[in-house]
């Protein structure tokens, strides 16, 4: 499940929860029958009793916004990792659309080796080429293998 999947459910299950602290809030006032608070013998804890669900209300409303800004710049991020996945060249995309490479959310033009601890394949927009960083710290010689083999065919086609 994505992060966007999971932050839509999590802002249903917030408008659920405060749907229904507001149905029961309203029932609450409701029993009150529209007596006058200072007639009855518990008034001072009626109204103290509403003004703390009064404040989870407002609580959970205040969820709710959070969630839904989270959504907006989860998607507004998905939406920049896609329009610089459409500025770099078509072997890179085959490769990310196939599984061979994973793009980081993050910083867009970074790759990763499926597999492959540490190293990253770079596109460096300006110069129009690839690049590598961290290979130093590949410790196992079958990833290093497997990066060098990834990098070597796009730098081929690319540099």
């Amino acid at each position: 499940m994505s992060k966007i999947e999971r932050l839509k459910k999590s802002l249903e299950k917030k408008r659920e929860k405060f749907q229904d602290k507001i149905e029961a809030h309203f029932d609450d006032v409701r029993s009150a029958n529209g007596q006058p608070l200072n007639d009855k013998r518990c008034g001072r804890s009626t109204i103290s009793r509403w003004e703390k669900q009064n404040n989870a209300l407002l609580n959970l409303q205040k969820e709710i916004e959070r969630t839904e800004k989270a959504i907006q710049e989860e998607e507004s991020k998905i939406n920049f990792v896609e329009r610089v996945k459409h500025e770099l060249p078509k072997e890179i995309v085959e490769l990310i659309d196939n599984g061979t490479i994973k793009q980081w959310s993050k910083y867009p033009h970074i790759f990763f080796v499926d597999g492959v601890e540490k190293a990253r394949i770079i596109w460096e927009d300006k110069k129009k080429r690839v690049a590598h960083k961290f290979t130093s710290q590949i410790r196992d010689r079958e990833q290093y293998k497997k990066f060098a083999n990834v990098y070597n065919m796009l730098a081929k086609k690319l540099n």
